[in-house]
């Protein structure tokens, strides 16, 4: 592969991401399926996308360093100081390092969303600056997805870098999905799902049909979730059987992620063959590098040829990787979160004051190792609700998001009122898209304040899960330290 193809595929990856990204970026979160068979709405620019953001975040700070490296020393600095984004385990991360808890830490502490699509959706980097070299790209792919991920979020990401760096110099998708397991564990459950589907696909030749079969046995109710949508870029790719409107268009009408999988799925095609992006998918959306609002304090290059230009210069800047030495395991016992349980006989009742708890009384203390909770359903009677109060503190006089979300029955009081509550339902803690009735925006005083939440398990549940937390209004940002001593 000389300079000239090598430059061709790279600017080719970032037109196919831009292209997938954009069809479907529209119908991000809906279930599908879909029939999308081109862009509707049909753009005039690409649609921003965190996709690519990150991406051109992580090459430009190290563009900037005298002796880049790939370090998710780095990066973490990189996400406190240009990254606004709330978004799920971005959010969760971003508090972590708030919090003083560093890479790998940052990705595997108390995130509710380690299996989240968003480090895979940042692959492609690693490949360019790894072509041919599959374990190379996966080693940095783990540098970068330790920051906000752990086990098969973390490894979707090196799975999806070393498939898009041997596409460089292989064009066989079955082969390359070979390359993308061989560096991931076997055992986990992204693995079989991503062989079922290769399997499915083989024995039906039937794209709506490997769809349910993979939603019947890896579907999820996060939307974002790795297991659920890695699978779906696979189908696309081999439905696609080399035509880059086919796959796209069927990564994306499996729904769920669906600018991330169509995403995804462009990219790959325009490694492995630049040409097949048509005219009529490159013209609306032109080569303007356009990001989102949410990275902040760089100056990225204007066009995806400058920034396919970045990206070849810093290859050959690169020293040869050497994993950085990990850190001390942080003193959990310092984000460890205080709070008090107490038994109240009694029912929720939709209208709280028909079964109002009463919150004197004897509390027994208890610690969480976080905001991520659980308790056995055994120890809540038939009869009875399970209270846990908290204490959290505001600095200053603040309008807050106050989320408690849980798959229970459950009802949220705060300084006493009533707040919200629902039945029991699915888990989504984050602030930027919590489920209807886990959480109420108020205004609230400096000082210390009381949450209390009241639970009761759901039929057959046999652990009750529950996530608290306070939030900013403007961000969708966790206040750090909001719980803690």
């Amino acid at each position: 592969m000389n300079n000239i193809e090598f430059r061709k595929k790279v600017i080719g990856c970032w037109l196919g991401k831009a292209a997938g990204g954009t069809l479907g970026q529209p119908y991000e979160g809906t279930e599908g399926p879909l029939s999308l068979s081109f862009y509707d709405p049909v753009p005039t620019d690409m649609i921003p996308n965190d996709d690519l953001d990150l991406q051109v975040l992580w090459a430009c700070v190290m563009d900037k360093m005298a002796q880049p490296r790939v370090d998710r020393q780095i990066f973490a600095d990189a996400w406190l100081s240009h990254v606004n984004f709330p978004c799920d385990e971005y959010g969760v991360a971003i508090r972590n390092l708030r919090n003083g808890i560093r890479p790998p830490y940052s990705g595997s502490y108390d995130n509710f969303f380690v299996r989240g699509l968003g480090a895979a959706i940042r692959s492609e980097l690693w490949a360019c600056l790894a072509p041919g070299n599959p374990q190379l790209a996966a080693a940095y792919a783990c540098e970068d997805a330790c920051v906000d991920h752990d086990g098969e979020g973390m490894y979707a990401e090196m799975f999806f870098a070393a498939l898009e760096s041997q596409a460089f110099v292989e064009s066989s998708i079955p082969e390359l999905i070979k390359t993308g397991l061989s560096v991931i564990p076997e055992n986990i459950r992204l693995s079989k799902a991503i062989r079922d589907t290769c399997e499915w696909w083989h024995h039906l030749k039937n794209w709506t049909a490997v769809r349910e079969k993979i939603l019947a046995l890896y579907g999820s109710d996060n939307f974002t979730d790795v297991i659920m949508n890695i699978p779906f870029t696979i189908l696309g790719l081999l439905a696609g059987n080399g035509d880059f409107s086919k796959a796209v268009c069927i990564a994306a009408n499996c729904g769920q992620d669906v600018d991330c999988t169509a995403a995804s799925a462009g990219a790959i095609m325009g490694i492995i063959n630049p040409d097949c992006i048509g005219e009529a998918w490159l013209r609306p959306i032109g080569r303007k590098l356009i990001l989102n609002e949410g990275i902040v304090g760089i100056k990225p290059p204007e066009t995806l040829d400058g920034f396919t230009d970045m990206i070849i210069a810093l290859k050959d800047r690169l020293p040869v990787f050497s994993k950085a030495d990990s850190l001390p395991e942080p003193d959990w016992n310092k984000h460890k979160i205080q709070a008090e349980i107490k038994l109240f006989k009694g029912w929720l009742a939709m209208d709280e004051n028909k079964s109002r708890p009463t919150f004197d009384g004897q509390w027994e203390p208890v610690e969480f190792p976080g905001h991520i909770c659980r308790m056995p359903a055994s120890k809540v009677p038939p009869d009875s609700i399970m209270l846990i109060r908290y204490k959290f503190k505001l600095e200053a006089k603040s309008t807050v998001r106050v989320m408690c979300n849980s798959s229970s029955n459950i009802r949220v009081w705060v300084d006493g009122l009533y707040a919200f509550g629902r039945e029991c339902g699915r888990m989504l803690p984050s602030f930027h898209r919590l489920p209807i009735n886990q959480s109420k925006d108020m205004e609230l005083s400096a000082g210390i304040h009381e949450l209390v939440v009241g639970l009761h398990p759901n039929k057959n549940e046999q652990e009750m899960l529950w996530v608290a937390g306070i939030g900013g209004i403007a961000d969708c940002q966790w206040i750090p330290r909001a719980f803690l001593k």
